[in-house]
């Protein structure tokens, strides 16, 4: 057993008061108590009818933009179109250099060398793009593979230079109570982000919260990631409809809040799929900070998981900048 490995099973052995078994699970995860879907739906909407000052517009507008993971996830995909997304990734916008630049480019696994070969240019004149490789794994979307298939996906991943592992659970088992496969797939995983020098690629666990149904799935599936050590809950693959909404993110970050409380420890939230303009994002800024706080407002702790939005939010950029807006035109098409 690794030092990660132990390290999960101290802390869930201290949440849980045992080993990760379905029954000692399912005991902790249904005990959690329920979700008011009234009131969390309230709270939200109430959340997102905040407003925001011009300062503080031109704040969040570059914030959005350092917190999206551009992303490309079709099988029509090819190397010249990571290539491209990594250029737009890298200079989102050539008209105005002050632009910041995105977290990360997500990609399927066998596109991760053509995103490293795409940023190299930059590393090997001696400067850190500051952009992460993400990559999807573990039989995206769907999940609907042996463990050996999706830990070989993972480590496969993670040799090709991903920085970040996306991975999906295994919503059939969760769903018929097997809460304890979910949980050993996930370590198993996060094991498998294991780099060759010891250090390991960031998790993060999608839920697909479409297809769990109810409020208190979304949270007791959050608790389970986290237990078995995810470094990040993600809402959705943007492949299910529903993919994030406002009440759903806004449940999983009072999961992060509560485990935050409980162990001092820091679990990022990504909200992907159906996040398109700037105004929306903006409601989902307000929420993390208006519940786990403004400090969650930087990459290793919040992600938008998006393709479309960039856009947008470049073309708000631009009108706050010139005082006009642009076309369409003015922005590359992904």
């Amino acid at each position: 057993m690794t030092s990660t490995q132990l390290a999960t099973r101290e802390r869930t052995l201290a949440v849980l008061g045992g080993e990760a078994t379905d029954t000692n699970l399912r005991r902790y995860l249904h005990g959690i108590p329920g979700i008011d879907a009234v009131g969390l739906e309230q709270r939200a909407a109430g959340l997102g009818t905040r407003s925001i000052k011009t300062t503080s517009k031109k704040w969040a507008i570059d914030t959005i933009i350092r917190l999206i993971d551009l992303t490309t996830l079709e099988g029509a995909d090819t190397p010249g179109k990571v290539r491209s997304l990594v250029a737009k990734a890298m200079n989102p916008d050539p008209s105005h250099p002050s632009t910041p630049r995105v977290a990360a480019v997500c990609v399927y696994g066998d596109m991760v060398p053509d995103a490293v070969a795409a940023l190299g240019a930059a590393h090997s004149n001696g400067t850190d793009s500051g952009i992460n490789v993400a990559a999807v794994a573990t039989a995206f979307p769907s999940g609907r593979a042996s463990l050996a298939v999706k830990l070989s996906d993972t480590s496969d991943a993670v040799a090709a230079g991903a920085d970040e592992i996306d991975m999906v659970i295994d919503r059939g088992a969760f769903l018929s109570g097997r809460y304890g496969q979910v949980f050993d797939e996930i370590v198993a995983v996060r094991e498998a982000c294991k780099r060759e020098n010891g250090t390991y690629a960031h998790l993060k666990v999608i839920l697909e919260t479409g297809e769990l149904n109810t409020y208190d799935n979304v949270r007791r599936a959050s608790w389970l990631a986290i237990l078995a050590g995810g470094d990040f809950i993600k809402t959705s693959t943007g492949k299910v409809a529903p993919a994030a909404t406002l009440p759903v993110t806004l449940s999983m970050l009072e999961v992060v809040r509560d485990w935050h409380r409980l162990t001092g420890e820091k679990i990022g939230v990504k909200p992907a799929g159906g996040i398109r303009t700037s105004k929306d994002a903006i409601k989902y800024l307000v929420t993390v900070a208006e519940t786990v706080g403004e400090e969650w407002l930087q990459p290793h702790l919040f992600r938008f998981g998006a393709s479309s939005l960039l856009n947008d939010v470049l073309l708000q950029r631009q009108k706050m900048t010139t005082g006009h807006y642009s076309g369409p035109d003015y922005v590359t098409i992904d």
